[in-house]
């Protein structure tokens, strides 16, 4: 399902315009990302968490070469799906 996808199923369920279910859609995906940007994490209860976890420097190996290569630390978003979902899609 593509982001156009999810804005048409919305719109035919709200009966609200495409355009404000796009901006809504639009303004809900930047918040998530400002918010994980600045390190918090995004808790929406019956669905996930959304958070930012560190990843630590490792070696890493180039599997052209088999050269050991370095690789940088850096933080990564993640996202840990509620047991409520997990049921969800369990039953389908």
């Amino acid at each position: 399902m593509t982001k156009a996808d999810l804005v048409d199923e919305i719109a035919e369920r709200t009966g609200l315009t495409k355009k404000d279910v796009a901006d809504t859609v639009d303004e809900f995906l930047q918040a998530v990302s400002r918010a994980l940007a600045s390190g918090k994490h995004i808790e929406i209860r019956g669905f996930g968490t959304f958070k930012v976890k560190d990843r630590k420097s490792r070696l890493a190996r180039n599997p052209r070469t088999g050269e050991s290569v370095p690789v940088p630390p850096r933080r990564v978003p993640v996202f840990k799906v509620s047991k409520e979902l997990k049921d969800i899609v369990a039953q389908i």
